[in-house]
């Protein structure tokens, strides 16, 4: 099947026709990746599903469950004199407690952009006399090319170059979400690129755990229809199981390659989570063996506590509590050009989605 083949509009009508013949009863979804909430929207998929069937957006955008804490980090280090910020673009707009990343670039630092964190290692390389930090973001798909530029510049001998670390787990922020005790999430359809990673072993702890089923979901209509179709069929028959619907892409052991090499460099280590809190063993950090790569450690950094969110309402957003366009600052407030808070900014964020495809009338 081509791409398009995944955007078919005759399929879409035949997996509406078998949701809406399949579902008795109201239920909620919730999809975990920010790109599968812009499909989404884009698409409309939520608002052509049946009434019974109500999907929220869940905190798969690691631009915005990054804590301002660790954002007001990177923009510090961009203020040192000798240091490069290297990020994805995407963090560069991201609101800290006072200020973004783009202000820290206006004001005299080396702040750029890139694609890889191995284009930080070439920088590194190229400008011995600086230090050059990678702000590494994301969640398990960022993590072997982080993982592979910390021992790309261990093999040339960089001593100029480290990680701000900020690489986080999606199943224990879903551990987090089920525990909650007025937790209304019956089923998931979780983040397929993430499983072409890490496998599918990760999730079936939760299934047992919590009896909720998860469908590993791509990000075409067609995909995503096909996981609503899943779940719900579970639902409506009284079962929780682990069903994969992204197989063309996801395989039950995932990149055995890529698990590796996130395992020679990174381990657990408990995040914190925008919204969520701290979290045990949420997130990746660097291994004694390649803490000489660890800016925290490096530059000496601290991480201020949270400031205030004042208007912002993003934890609720990122928790499924709170649809973005019911929260009283979108729109008007807050938007793209002026977000409270990182689920506007991000390409991922639930509340760019609704902003973008659905507009202040949404």
């Amino acid at each position: 099947m081509s791409s398009a083949d995944y955007r078919d509009p005759a399929t879409v009508r035949r997996l509406l026709d078998a949701i809406a013949g399949t579902v008795s009863r109201p239920w909620t979804l919730m999809e975990i990746c920010g790109g599968q909430t812009h499909a989404i929207l884009r698409a409309g998929i939520d608002r052509l599903l049946p009434p019974q069937v109500t999907l929220v957006h869940g905190p798969g955008c690691p631009v915005c469950v990054t804590p301002v804490g660790v954002i007001d980090q990177a923009i510090a280090l961009a203020g040192r004199p000798g240091v490069t910020l290297c990020s994805f673009g995407d963090m560069l707009r991201v609101p800290g407690s006072r200020t973004d990343l783009l202000a820290a670039r206006a004001a005299g630092g080396d702040v750029r952009a890139v694609y890889s964190p191995l284009d930080a290692v070439a920088i590194a390389g190229r400008e011995p006399g600086r230090e050059v930090v990678f702000f590494a973001v994301g969640f398990e798909t960022t993590a072997p090319a982080a993982a592979a530029a910390v021992r790309q510049a261990q093999a040339l001998g960089l001593a100029n170059f480290s990680l701000l670390c900020a690489q986080v787990r999606v199943p224990p922020a879903m551990a987090a979400i089920l525990a909650a005790p007025d937790c209304r999430i019956q089923g998931f359809l979780a983040a397929g690129h993430v499983c072409t990673v890490m496998g599918l072993a990760e999730y079936a702890p939760l299934v047992e755990r919590f009896a909720v089923p998860i469908v590993i979901t791509g990000f075409e209509p067609v995909d995503i229809l096909t996981g609503v179709l899943h779940c719900l069929r579970q639902l409506e028959a009284g079962q929780a199981r682990l069903e994969n619907a992204y197989a063309r892409a996801a395989r039950t052991e995932g990149n055995p390659a890529a698990q590796a090499l996130v395992g020679e460099v990174f381990e657990f280590v408990a995040r914190d989570w925008r919204g969520l809190s701290e979290l045990p063993d949420s997130g990746l950090g660097l291994r004694a063996s390649y803490a000489d790569f660890d800016a925290v450690r490096r530059f000496g950094l601290v991480q201020t506590p949270p400031p205030d969110p004042g208007e912002c309402r993003a934890g609720e957003v990122l928790q499924g509590r709170l649809r973005p366009d019911l929260c009283p600052a979108f729109g008007s407030r807050c938007t793209p050009q002026r977000p409270l808070g990182a689920p506007m900014v991000s390409s991922e964020g639930a509340c760019a989605a609704y902003y973008r495809y659905r507009g202040q009338a949404a």
